[in-house]
C-alpha cells in the first residue's frame, strides 16, 4: 500500500500566498506616497501620530484628515473579524474569497480616481483594504506575519538569524528565508510601486488588484489539485 501523500497547505496560509499579498501591500505604501501626498495609507502608525500633533496644535481640519483613516482601519478589522467567525460562515459561503474579491474591487475603483480630488478618497478605502488583510492574514505555515508592514517581519527575521548563527539552531533557518522571501517581497513591491507610479500615475494601483485578484485566484487552483 503507497503512503498517503503530504496534504498541501491551506492557501491562505501558504509562502506563495503571503509573498503576493506582502508585494500588494508594498506597492500601495509607495503608491500613496507618490500620488497621494506623501501619505502611508496602509499602516496606521504615522496617521496617530500626526492626529495627536494636530489636535495638540489644534489644527482640527487636518487632525479629522487622519482620523478617517483610522476608522475605516478600524472598521476593518472588525469586519475581518466577523469573516472569521462561524456567523459568517453560516451565511456566507468562502468568506474570505468575498473579501478577496472586494478587495480587489475597491483598489481597481482606486486606479479610476483622478489625481485633483481629495486624498481621502483614496486613503480611507486603501486603509480599510489594509485593515481586512491584516485583520484575515498573519500566518504563513506556522509562522506570524504582517502583510501591510515589515518592523515585525524584520525583528522576527533577526530573531531567526540570531538561533541560527548564534544559537546554533537549525530549524530555525527555514523561519529565517520565510521572513527573508517576505521582506523582499514587501520591498520590491515598494521598489516596483514607485516606478510604476511615476510612470502610470493613479491607474497604478490596477496592478496591486491584479496581484491580489492572483491570491484569489490560489483558491480555485489549490481547489482543483484538491480534487
Amino acid at each position: 500500500m503507497s503512503e498517503p501523500t503530504e496534504r498541501p497547505p491551506k492557501t491562505s496560509t501558504s509562502l506563495r500566498f503571503a509573498l503576493l499579498l506582502t508585494a500588494a501591500s508594498g506597492f500601495l505604501d509607495a503608491y500613496t506616497y507618490i500620488s497621494r501626498g506623501g501619505v502611508f495609507a496602509n499602516a496606521q502608525t504615522g496617521n496617530v501620530i500626526l492626529l495627536g500633533v494636530d489636535l495638540s496644535e489644534q489644527r482640527w481640519h487636518s487632525a479629522l484628515a487622519h482620523l478617517w483613516p483610522i476608522l475605516a482601519f478600524i472598521v476593518g478589522v472588525a469586519i475581518a473579524n466577523w469573516l472569521k467567525s462561524e456567523r459568517a460562515l453560516d451565511r456566507i459561503d468562502h468568506p474570505i474569497r468575498w473579501a478577496m474579491l472586494g478587495q480587489v474591487i475597491v483598489l481597481a475603483a482606486v486606479g479610476f480616481v483622478p489625481s485633483h480630488v481629495p486624498n481621502a478618497v483614496v486613503t480611507i478605502p486603501i486603509a480599510f483594504v489594509a485593515a481586512i488583510q491584516i485583520g484575515l492574514f498573519r500566518i504563513v505555515g506556522d509562522l506570524a506575519f504582517i502583510a501591510i508592514a515589515t518592523t515585525g517581519n524584520l525583528m522576527r527575521f533577526t530573531e531567526s538569524g540570531y538561533a541560527v548563527f548564534v544559537e546554533k539552531k537549525r530549524e530555525s533557518r527555514r523561519a529565517m528565508g520565510i521572513y527573508a522571501a517576505i521582506i523582499t517581497a514587501f520591498a520590491g513591491g515598494a521598489a516596483v510601486g514607485a516606478v510604476a507610479t511615476e510612470q502610470l500615475g493613479v491607474t497604478a494601483a490596477w496592478i496591486p488588484a491584479a496581484l491580489l485578484a492572483a491570491t484569489l485566484a490560489l483558491f480555485y487552483v489549490d481547489d482543483r489539485q484538491a480534487r
